[in-house]
């Protein structure tokens, strides 16, 4: 059984997601301070966390920052502040997904299966692919630069495997939130743009001459490499 993660300070709130979660078949333990929110979190090992922004002790940017720094767990952030600047700072701290309050929970929980099922599924291929230093296996969704694997937080990971499957082909940003951020995804385009920056900065050491992810002005991104 999966495990939710719910690291909320408002107990009416995180009891009505546990009810509606538990009822959608997860299990589920609870947070009510950013502090508690990190003492669980390497308890239990969580397949997602639900993480509020304004919690006492740690607020929840300070939590995401330490989960990024183990993982690549999935991270959905929960909060009442929803000026477009908040969800671009957490979508750019590597957060998943990103829900303003108040929320339906329906709604969130549809919101968790997405990113689970992304996180299981990414983009498949049926062999392991070689770039110069760089090798993707589609099927492990494992990338290793240099020998060394890369860890990248599963909407990252899903962006690139998805561009790294069709090589030199161009998709519109529209394109990739539909494919890699689900149809019913709400926010803004500005998400892949901040995503593959993302990616860019993991491959950093990844010699140009072997590939990159190159930005097609008005037109979206590729995965150039010689094939």
């Amino acid at each position: 059984m999966r495990t939710i993660l719910i690291a909320e300070d408002e107990p009416a709130i995180s009891q009505v997601l546990k009810v509606y979660l538990v009822k959608a078949g997860l299990h589920v333990i609870q947070a009510y301070s950013g502090t508690e929110a990190i003492e669980k979190f390497h308890a239990h090992s969580p397949s997602l966390v639900l993480l509020d922004v304004m919690m006492p002790g740690k607020d929840g940017w300070a939590v995401l920052k330490e989960i990024r720094m183990e993982g690549s767990c999935p991270v959905i952030m929960l909060t009442a502040l929803n000026d477009v600047n908040y969800r671009l700072d957490g979508l750019d701290g590597g957060a998943d997904d990103y829900i303003a309050k108040p929320f339906i929970a329906d709604e969130v929980v549809a919101r968790v299966r997405a990113v689970l099922r992304r996180a299981d599924d990414g983009k498949k291929a049926d062999t392991t692919h070689t770039y110069g230093s760089l090798t993707i296996d589609f099927n492990a969704h494992r990338i290793t630069l240099f020998d060394k694997e890369i860890t990248l937080t599963p909407r990252d990971l899903s962006l690139f495997l998805f561009l790294a499957a069709a090589p030199n082909r161009t998709f519109t940003r529209e394109q990739l939130l539909d494919e890699v951020w689900g149809h019913d995804y709400d926010g803004s385009d500005r998400a892949v743009d901040l995503s593959v920056k993302r990616i860019r900065k993991v491959l950093a050491k990844w010699p140009p001459t072997e590939g990159e992810i190159k930005t097609l002005r008005g037109l979206g991104y590729q995965f150039v490499v010689e094939e």
